[in-house]
């Protein structure tokens, strides 16, 4: 049962940073789907683009089917409806890549969701502000992801060796779609009371949750800016030690955290009681630290002679002075 639950992390971990994170992280070739027709970049693009329309066009079908169940559970099934859609084409293509760009698209669709069904006690400044943090976020990660993914001729390392360990639409299916979908939504709860139905006006806690996600967004911007960088110039066995990855090994991960923990802090802000939406955030640090990072980091460890004097030197995801110890 450990051993299983194990394999889902990671491949929880695998599609949730594969994706959005791929362009910082990419270290080297990447491998082709030997089984995908080599669609162009731009014959690519399209096709993930109409896979998204049609997820769209389902989950705004579903959403107003089950709008008597609330909005939190409305917006549920319809965000699992969108993902059978996208699941259908990634076994239509063979490729769980076009899963990759669904964790930064849906967060904005959430949120517009549930400010059509929102109460009217609830602050607009809140609203405006947290949209359009939302937005900014969605739209840069999205961004990130575009400009570095070669098309549907390439699959993620990850999901390539994950495939060895079950049926592949198994691992595809539960590791790759819904539980990531799960993670997702599960940050996104802080939106619910935030933007839907918390009735406090805004306060000191929303500056403070501005300053946390504005300044996240802004991490997450240079730490991938400062990797592209390296990455046009780097030989075989570099390592990115300068910038604020001299202070994290992941301090777009840093940035990403600090995002939803940014708006646990705009759902506290507006309805105290929805305090056990901390779970998101809890969640997707729990991801980052047992799952994503162990498996880039033993990548590196495998691949460059002095990363594993650089995990003894750096702190994994919170930035701080270099120590020796553990890492």
């Amino acid at each position: 049962m450990l051993s299983l639950s194990k394999h889902v992390l990671m491949m929880t971990a695998a599609a949730l940073t594969a994706g959005t994170f791929s362009g910082t992280h990419r270290r080297t070739a990447m491998p082709t789907h030997p089984a995908t027709p080599r669609f162009t970049r731009v014959d690519s693009f399209g096709i993930v683009a109409f896979a998204y329309l049609v997820a769209l066009a389902v989950a705004l079908w579903v959403w107003s089917l089950t709008s008597s169940w609330g909005p939190l559970w409305s917006v549920a099934a319809a965000d699992v409806a969108a993902t059978f859609v996208i699941f259908g084409f990634s076994i239509k293509l063979d490729n769980g890549s076009m899963y990759d760009p669904y964790w930064s698209v849906v967060p904005p669709l959430i949120a517009l969701a549930w400010i059509a069904g929102a109460e009217s006690t609830v602050s607009t400044t809140r609203q405006v502000v947290v949209t359009t943090l939302v937005f900014a976020w969605g739209i840069r990660l999205t961004y990130n992801w575009a400009r570095g993914w070669p098309g549907l001729h390439h699959e993620d390392w990850r999901y390539l060796d994950l495939y060895s360990q079950a049926p592949k639409w198994l691992i595809s299916l539960l590791g790759i779609h819904l539980f990531p979908t799960v993670i997702v939504l599960l940050g996104c709860l802080g939106l619910l009371p935030a933007l839907s139905f918390g009735d406090n006006p805004w306060n000191w806690l929303d500056s403070v949750a501005l300053l946390v996600t504005g300044g996240a967004i802004l991490i997450e911007t240079v730490a991938d800016e400062q990797m592209r960088v390296f990455a046009r110039n780097k030989r075989p066995g570099d390592i990115m030690t300068t910038g604020l990855w001299a202070w994290s090994r992941h301090p777009n991960y840093f940035g990403e955290l600090s995002f939803w923990c940014g708006l646990f802090l705009f759902g506290l802000a507006a309805a105290p009681g929805f305090w056990w939406s901390l779970i998101g955030p809890l969640a997707i640090a729990a991801m980052f630290r047992f799952a994503s990072i162990p498996m880039l980091d033993e990548r590196s460890k495998q691949r460059r002679p002095g990363y594993a004097a650089y995990m003894a030197e750096t702190n994994a995801i919170i930035p701080g002075r270099r120590r020796t110890g553990n890492p």
